[in-house]
């Protein structure tokens, strides 16, 4: 692959199973921000799908360790290796030209997903119940005992295109026996493919594929799938909502709040970070701050956070996007918006070369930590602060994938454990975006994916 003005000559992305990759007779266009079509991704047609899953759900099961030695290889692969041509250099043009992430995140985020795929042995010895078995050699099973069994053979991932971080979840699944095919995002498919390539070359030829479909066809994925995991918006989270065989990944509406026995003054930079790490696109990025306090100390708290995230941002960290999407975003903020203060620039729509364009951090102050539009989420650095009492309860920090709690107050740190409907709580000077390898994301995966068998021989 070569570069020519900036742009790579072509980005095909086509379809990959045990046979191959394959170009299908439909595609999508695949665009530049400013528009420019630089290749096409492949829609493949209701009956590939279904056949590729014929062939996924008859892929030997091997043994666990050999799974585990075949993914360290494969993170090898994916992080240094030349696949099908595709060098690591080219792959981060592709995902930082095309799909517009800044190339420092696609850096990092191939370094996070090899170190994650490296990590699959201890994390997945944490996930196992203590006292399930493996193994029907074990000895524990002549008195009886648990053995973690799958749910299922194959596994469908409807993927996001937000930022490639996403993909260091679902291969934990190739370690646990199954099968998986994945739809890649339209926006960032260069993520799943490259990964897909890296798996097949290690030795997984028959048990991943990378399966591109058009909106009427990606439900058919779900359909042939034992198991799925499912990227989206509210609307995606409300439509599987009652399928117990699909785990959603919706929006995290993570939030930190900073509560008065600490200064917040001292803690401007991790909250700066917490709202523009991974471009403000991430799930785990802070949409909301509640700082205890009146609204005069939510207003102060706020024209402070706007100027550091003024220092702080920088070109390598803002996404570009097609201008007109800039645009709609802006006004979108603004119509959200409405009855909230803001702070930082009035224009948040800066054109960085004709018919793309970047948007600036958006920091706005709402009344009260009831305002609906604390749970409104974009993917770019937008952050909406609140007045808070901690007398008022943990209602306002329901609802999210993570809460920080910049606090002294373990009594409250506890009050945000026992809420079912917070999935990560971080207690102290701790970013939302923090993550380390084996501690649950949303819950483990293999919480969706396993279970439980009583087994005695």
């Amino acid at each position: 692959m070569t570069a020519s003005e900036g742009a790579p000559v072509f980005a095909h992305v086509d379809a990959i199973t045990e046979a191959g990759e394959y170009r299908a007779r439909a595609g999508k266009p695949l665009r530049l921000p400013d528009g420019r079509e630089i290749g096409t991704l492949s829609e493949v047609p209701r009956l590939y799908v279904t056949r590729a899953f014929g062939r996924l759900a008859q892929a030997p099961v091997l043994p666990y360790a050999t799974r585990l030695e075949m993914l360290a290889k494969a993170a090898d692969l994916f992080e240094n290796a030349v696949l099908e041509g595709q060098s690591v250099d080219d792959y981060l043009d592709l995902v930082s030209l095309c799909a517009g992430v800044p190339r420092a995140i696609a850096h990092a985020s191939v370094a996070a997903i090899a170190r994650t795929l490296r990590a699959l042995p201890d994390t997945l010895a944490q996930e196992i119940p203590r006292g399930a078995v493996t193994d029907l050699d074990d000895p524990r099973l002549r008195d009886g005992a648990a053995y973690w069994a799958r749910r299922g053979r194959t596994l469908a991932v409807h993927a996001s295109g937000n930022t490639p971080g996403v993909h260091s979840l679902w291969p934990s699944a190739l370690a646990l026996g199954y099968a998986v095919a994945v739809r890649p995002s339209s926006r960032e498919p260069f993520t799943p493919q490259r990964l897909v390539r890296a798996f097949r070359e290690a030795g997984f030829a028959s048990h991943v594929a990378l399966l591109p479909t058009d909106h009427d066809v990606a439900d058919v994925l779900i359909e042939q799938a034992d198991r799925a995991l499912v990227y989206g918006g509210q609307s995606v989270v409300d439509k599987y909502a009652a399928d117990p065989a699909v785990l959603t990944q919706g929006p995290g509406r993570s939030k930190t709040v900073v509560t008065d026995d600490v200064d917040w003054h001292e803690h401007l930079d991790t909250i700066a970070a917490s709202v523009a790490n991974l471009g403000g696109a991430a799930c785990t990025c802070t949409t909301a701050v509640l700082v205890e306090g009146d609204l005069a100390t939510a207003h102060a708290f706020a024209a402070a956070l706007a100027g550091r995230l003024a220092e702080v941002e920088a070109g390598k960290h803002r996404t570009e996007l097609p201008e007109e999407t800039a645009r709609q975003l802006a006004d979108y903020v603004e119509q959200a918006g409405k009855g909230t203060t803001p702070y930082g620039r009035d224009d948040i729509v800066e054109t960085v070369r004709p018919g793309t364009a970047v948007l600036h951090p958006v920091v706005r102050v709402a009344a009260d930590a009831e305002a609906s539009v604390l749970g409104v989420e974009l993917p770019f650095p937008c952050v909406w602060v609140a007045p808070y009492r901690r007398a008022d309860g943990i209602a306002p920090l329901a609802s999210s994938l993570v809460v920080a709690a910049i606090t002294e107050d373990m009594e409250f740190g506890s009050r945000l454990l026992d809420e079912p409907g917070i999935a990560n709580v971080y207690l102290g000077a701790h970013t939302t975006t923090w993550m380390k390898p084996g501690v649950p994301h949303d819950g483990y995966l293999s919480e969706h994916l396993m279970r439980t068998k009583g087994v005695i021989r």
